[in-house]
């Protein structure tokens, strides 16, 4: 049974040492009254059913200490092993496919992460992966500690966006202590617990908590090749560009590339027809992931080389979200479908032993005939 108040009185004890008294002596204040903090939160009434919570407060405002109070001293306990990778530290009863959809459905669909020590991975990364083992190892409530915290700002309401679309669709419990109040308008809390006022707060419209979402402004620019070597290894292909003729365009947030791009010519061309450009290697930097940049800067992209050269535009997904993306958008047109990379005999006798599943991926192939040109 959760209390419907919490009151918290968090002291420091005042050092005696002589530097420390005479910094006390200079102020014209009651310093041991200064080093202790009351925080008292009358009206705590969750509603009966609810996904999100939010602890907002400033650092040293208590909701740590309170949120404790309220739901047991051990709730952040459960620590991560940041020298294995995350898909081996999942529940061994779950499948693969479900560890997938789990890593996918936080925002972290960059394999290479999975299979990477948590320790090598940035601190957007890590707080994706630790969020997702957090939600394993609890059946009822989940607590998360200074979400964001270590992250920039752009990255938090990535992730905010996508642990509240996470919850919404698997019905989660999730209770997060944050610093950061540009969060709210993107986590859409069900409840807010703000201990800077000293307030429990319930939503009541469904956008309470929008003035109006910011607006984050992203750039694409025409790049060469030289970033490719750092966005490979986010990919789940080989490291190497396509041969044939390229175009590569880079996806920016204030000068800071996020996104790769590529178009390749590498089909013979016969002439009399127009030249074909196959749209591949997308790749957004996992920390952003869950804004739908990766769907919108194909659909950009593939525009900009449309309107630059008399061409064709095809596409192959093996992605289901970018699949039902595309059979939505009237700028696409869907070719069928097809399996790749399965296993395949090269002359002779000689098997293909790399790079290929046993079954295949199954992929969707579109054109982009942009109606709107």
């Amino acid at each position: 049974m959760i209390p419907n108040k919490v009151e918290v009185i968090l002291k420091s004890d005042v050092n005696k040492e002589f530097r420390c008294q005479v910094a006390a002596n200079s102020l014209d204040i009651d310093v041991e009254k200064k080093s202790i903090h009351h925080l008292k939160i009358d009206n705590i009434n969750l509603p009966e059913k609810w996904n999100v919570g939010l602890v907002y407060g400033n650092s040293g405002s208590g909701k740590t200490t309170m949120i404790k109070h309220l739901f047991g001293e051990n709730i952040f306990d459960v620590k991560i092993d940041e020298t294995k990778p995350i898909i081996n530290q999942l529940p061994k009863e779950l499948s693969y496919e479900e560890c997938a959809k789990l890593l996918n459905g936080i925002g972290l669909n960059s394999v290479p992460c999975w299979i990477r020590p948590i320790n090598t991975l940035s601190n957007g990364q890590k707080a994706r992966a630790e969020a997702v083992y957090l939600m394993t190892k609890s059946k009822d409530v989940v607590f998360i500690d200074e979400w964001t915290s270590v992250v920039d700002r752009t990255v938090a309401k990535a992730m905010s966006i996508c642990l509240y679309k996470y919850a919404k669709r698997n019905n989660k419990k999730i209770i997060l202590c944050s610093c950061h109040i540009d969060i709210l308008e993107w986590l859409k809390p069900d409840w807010l617990i703000d201990c800077n006022k000293q307030e429990f707060i319930l939503p009541e419209t469904e956008d309470f908590f929008f003035n109006e979402r910011e607006k984050i402004k992203f750039e694409i620019k025409q790049i060469d090749n030289k970033s490719w070597k750092y966005f490979s290894k986010y990919h789940y292909l080989n490291e190497n560009l396509p041969g044939g003729k390229l175009y590569l365009y880079g996806l920016f947030l204030n000068n800071l590339q996020i996104g790769f791009q590529c178009f390749a010519n590498y089909v013979p061309h016969r002439k009399g027809t127009k030249i074909i450009y196959h749209s591949n290697r997308v790749v957004i930097h996992p920390d952003y992931n869950g804004l739908g940049l990766g769907m919108k800067m194909v659909d950009v992209c593939s525009k900009l080389l449309l309107n630059k050269l008399d061409c064709r535009i095809m596409a192959k997904f093996s992605s289901i979200p970018m699949y039902k993306s595309r059979m939505k958008n009237k700028n696409w047109k869907y070719k069928g479908f097809k399996r790749t990379m399965g296993k395949l005999r090269i002359g002779g006798n000689m098997l293909r032993k790399k790079g290929f599943r046993e079954k295949g991926i199954k992929t969707y192939n579109f054109e982009y005939i942009n109606e709107q040109k």
